[in-house]
């Protein structure tokens, strides 16, 4: 599982993978202190994005994905509710 080099292939990968099998998409946040690294992880259980960082002005875009993310989810299943 080779972790992404730059954030904007990573970004478009997750959130690709993420419509393509929204259900089975599973995010994980890991931050290591003493290292000093986040990882992020995307995983579909038959696909494996990661990504990793060790710079401060990364997190704010790892929180912007995470954030579009979540919302991307709760749309669907909102809008999955109503038509039934």
């Amino acid at each position: 599982m080779p972790y992404y080099q730059t954030w904007e292939e990573f970004a478009r990968a997750a959130e690709k993978l993420y419509l393509t099998a929204p259900m089975k998409v599973r995010v994980v946040l890991k931050y290591r202190h003493c290292d000093g690294n986040l990882r992020i992880k995307v995983t579909d259980d038959a696909v494996c994005l990661q990504y990793k960082t060790d710079q401060a002005q990364d997190v704010k875009k790892i929180e912007k994905l995470h954030g579009k993310l979540m919302r991307l989810m709760v749309s669907k299943e909102s809008g999955a509710m109503d038509t039934d």
